[in-house]
């Protein structure tokens, strides 16, 4: 993924009026993110703490997704599965994010969910990079490439049901 401006963000989103992309939280730590391993960029507000937000590259364009979700209140041993990225965590690390759908539709009320990788971390746990702690990611005959070709997928088919 290119790097991204609080002004790239801020333009980005689908879901949500203009004046609540100005006020949502972005990261302050954009240059420090590491913009070659991300397929998405997700992070949670730091002052919501149902809300997270996902932006991602579709085509020539940038797509940014306002999303809400529950803490879990799953056991301790409770094992859940992320469908973006098929990392399976214990306890609270997958959260179903649900999303307004864009246009009349999400100003209806309506809505779109699917089990995520609570702290969006979905690109790094394919590669590596983000140290497992309660999450696991089985053996795969895919390649890396096929694994982030398959998470892209989920993600635009989740993007298609959105703006659908």
């Amino acid at each position: 993924m290119r790097p991204l401006s609080e002004q790239d963000i801020r333009n980005s989103f689908i879901n949500c009026s203009k004046g609540e992309a100005k006020r949502l939280a972005v990261p302050r730590d954009l240059g420090e993110h590491p913009w070659d391993d991300l397929d998405f960029l997700g992070w949670r507000d730091p002052g919501a703490p149902d809300r997270s937000y996902l932006v991602t590259e579709r085509g020539d364009r940038l797509v940014g997704v306002a999303l809400r979700f529950q803490p879990a209140q799953r056991g301790f041993l409770h094992r859940s599965m992320c469908s973006l990225c098929l990392t399976t965590h214990l306890r609270g690390g997958v959260s179903l994010m649900t999303a307004r759908k864009a246009g009349t539709a999400g100003r209806e009320g309506n809505s779109v969910g699917l089990y995520m990788c609570t702290d969006l971390a979905c690109s790094l746990y394919l590669r590596g990079k983000k140290a497992p702690g309660t999450a696991a990611r089985f053996e795969e005959s895919l390649t890396l490439e096929e694994q982030v070709a398959r998470t892209a997928g989920n993600l635009s088919a989740f993007l298609d049901k959105l703006t659908a």
